[in-house]
């Protein structure tokens, strides 16, 4: 492949994934540069990024499918390897290493096994997965029969067409992942410019609201919000505020945290909730925003405790969102502080090769 390359260009190897609802290319970190500033203008070039279509690169032009998973066999004695994430924004030429992401983190583990960075063990293999952007630690079951990744399986997930091999993700000690603390400012409500909101780190910072509270149905499409462009701007001014109070800073340039609309529950599950990424509303639900979602079900005084209404451990919990629901199981587990939440997700390996970026 590499003869069809310009003498300028740099062939960087490269597997496209689909994990859970997302999709993006899994890369070696040793293919990319050690600078950060570096390795984030050679992720903008492969992305093609600065172009809403981003017709330059191999972005798909929405957030959910311009993401990337850089993978390294891990320093950490407790992982079996390093997995840092990277959103990197689609009409904007920048990259936010700061969130995790949960759909990406499904397609690490068979990424690492293909890739020989993890040896299979048996037909059921653990992948411990450090997440480099909050240090917090994964853990990964994937199914590998004869010692081969098995992507076909009778597996279905909201958002995904058809079925796959399921993915079991048990998030362990998730509870800070960037702030340090469940609940950053120590209170399970705050209220900010008159709205009352809970401020969440697990796995992923969330700033929980009641949408009736901003004057909106907890039940739309997410074209329907990003067509609302007062409820956008009251959205952001609270996530901005948000952001300074659970100690995050200035986080226009961040996509943390991520503002989560709540309402009652209506087609059977334990409450409806619409995630933000943080400006539009996700097709279906992050894997990350379930556990902390997950984790303020069972944090007394949260507004998702008051909305889910009392639970008793262990549980399965269901997240109803725009393409349908989200499965979550919720226990205690030995040696934890708090609940650890389980998300079975899918992953398919589109393709593999070489992206080309001009040098």
């Amino acid at each position: 492949m590499e003869e069809l390359a310009t003498m300028t260009s740099r062939a960087i190897p490269c597997v496209l994934m689909r994990g859970g609802t997302s999709r993006g290319p899994y890369l070696l970190a040793s293919d990319l540069p050690s600078d950060p500033v570096m390795r984030d203008e050679v992720l903008i070039r492969i992305m093609g990024s600065g172009h809403e279509l981003q017709v330059d690169g191999i972005g798909g032009g929405h957030p959910l499918t311009s993401k990337v998973a850089i993978v390294s066999r891990s320093a950490v004695p407790s992982a079996d390897v390093d997995y840092l994430f990277a959103q990197v924004n689609v009409r904007e030429r920048m990259v936010d290493t700061s969130p995790n992401c949960g759909n990406m983190l499904a397609g690490v583990g068979p990424f690492a096994l293909d890739a020989g960075l993890v040896k299979p063990s048996g037909d059921l293999s653990t992948v411990r997965i450090h997440n480099v952007n909050t240090r917090k630690l994964i853990e990964a079951r994937i199914e590998t029969p004869g010692g081969q990744v098995r992507y076909d399986g009778d597996a279905a997930i909201d958002g995904v067409p058809g079925t796959a091999a399921p993915i079991h993700l048990a998030f362990l000690d998730a509870a800070g992942a960037k702030t340090g603390k469940l609940l950053p400012t120590g209170n399970p409500v705050d209220i900010i410019a008159g709205i009352a909101t809970s401020l969440i780190d697990a796995a992923m910072p969330i700033m929980a609201v009641m949408a009736a509270d901003l004057g909106v149905s907890g039940y739309l499409r997410p074209a329907d919000y990003a067509a609302n462009r007062e409820f956008r701007d009251h959205l952001e001014s609270l996530r901005l505020e948000a952001g300074c109070r659970m100690g995050l800073g200035d986080v226009r340039g961040l996509v943390i945290p991520k503002p989560v609309l709540l309402a009652p529950a209506r087609s059977g599950g334990h409450l409806a909730a619409r995630y933000f990424m943080p400006h539009d509303c996700h097709n279906a639900f992050a894997a990350t925003g379930a556990v902390a979602v997950g984790t303020g079900a069972f944090t007394p005084g949260t507004l998702v405790a008051e909305i889910a209404g009392p639970q008793h451990l262990p549980m399965d919990f269901l997240i109803e969102h725009p393409s349908g629901k989200m499965p979550i199981h919720i226990e205690r587990r030995p040696g934890t502080d708090g609940p650890v939440v389980y998300i079975i997700r899918t992953a398919r390996r589109l393709f593999e090769g070489h992206v080309f970026i001009e040098e």
